[in-house]
């Protein structure tokens, strides 16, 4: 099935779709396609920042496995690196959320990453590049939870960027693993509630004492409860399915984290077997519709591989050559 492919193809394909109508309502929206499900990807399939911060961790990623096994510092020096290579690059010209424009500027002048973490910001751009980190086979549970939460705090440091953006990795890793989408939601809550108050000094360094509240098992239980809320507004919006209603209505408009997360899996769980369609509906919203298509897609690539994208779509999405590779790699 090629299931790291189609991953990496889908995020791709779903930032393409929503970098043409992200900052548009469905009015506006309604002008490009009155059909929400006949959307069509643009001729030149450019993506945006989500995409391009996705391969930069990508490619630290696999740096960082070439050293060996996967432990905070070696996968802290290339990420950061990679992270000021895109800040600095001329490339770096599709709409950037201005956290991680702050925070790579800050990680440039070097220093513990840990001061150059914005705490106050739980923006998607911390969930929005995690797929990799599902896609890597030999990683453990460990490995991906502690850095899949180090990957969002080089930008965003808010205890529910790094909650979401774990459950963001897990969800793609289970789906690579064959589970079934319907478990999901029951299996994400039980994760949530385990992972509560356990904050990984390893992982995160001192992270929490920046923040000044309370404990780090307070600090980070902060990130859990909202994903938790998050969930349930995930579980009520499929308790009363309507494919037709916009997405954040239900979910939130997926500018932070957790709510990009609860809708992009929403979109996706609406349509489990179509992967066009749950990114189709996470590109035709009210919100963020770039990140939540970016992440449906990582989903439904994840579960139905890489066939399960237009041929005519993957031959033309930008940077296509890279997502293949990784792809590759990773299958």
């Amino acid at each position: 099935m090629r299931r790291a492919t189609g991953a990496m193809l889908g995020l791709a394909i779903g930032d393409a779709l929503g970098k043409r109508t992200e900052f548009l309502n469905l009015d506006e929206i309604g002008l490009l396609s009155p059909d929400w499900r006949r959307l069509p990807l643009p001729k030149k399939a450019q993506v945006t920042d989500d995409t391009q911060m996705t391969l930069a961790l990508a490619r630290a990623l696999r740096a960082a496995l070439a050293e060996g096994p996967l432990v905070p510092l070696r996968l802290e020096l290339p990420l950061r690196e990679e992270f000021v290579d895109w800040w600095r690059s001329p490339d770096n010209d599709r709409a950037p959320g201005m956290t991680c424009l702050r925070s790579c500027s800050r990680l440039s002048t070097g220093g513990p990453w840990q001061a150059a973490s914005d705490l106050g910001s739980k923006g998607c751009g911390a969930n929005m590049r995690v797929a990799p980190l599902g896609l890597v086979r030999e990683l453990t549970d460990h490995q991906v939870s502690g850095a899949s939460q180090l990957q969002s705090g080089l930008t965003h440091g808010h205890p529910t960027a790094l909650a979401a953006s774990e459950l963001t990795a897990f969800t793609v890793r289970w789906l690579a693993q064959g589970a079934d989408p319907a478990e999901l939601p029951a299996r994400l809550r039980a994760h949530a509630r385990e992972q509560r108050t356990r904050y990984d000094g390893f992982w995160l360094g001192d992270l929490s004492a920046r923040d000044h509240f309370g404990s780090p098992e307070e600090f980070i239980a902060r990130g859990w409860d909202e994903c938790l809320l998050a969930l349930d507004r995930l579980d009520a919006a499929l308790a009363a399915a309507d494919p037709e209603a916009d997405p954040c209505e239900r979910t939130g408009g997926g500018w932070v984290a957790e709510e990009a997360f609860a809708g992009a899996l929403l979109c996706f769980l609406l349509f489990p077997d179509d992967p066009v369609a749950a990114v189709r509906r996470a590109a035709v919203s009210s919100g963020d519709s770039d990140s939540l298509a970016c992440l449906a897609g990582a989903f439904a690539g994840a579960h139905r591989g890489a066939d399960a994208w237009p041929a005519d779509w993957t031959d033309r999405i930008e940077y296509r050559e890279d997502l293949l590779s990784f792809g590759a790699h990773w299958d």
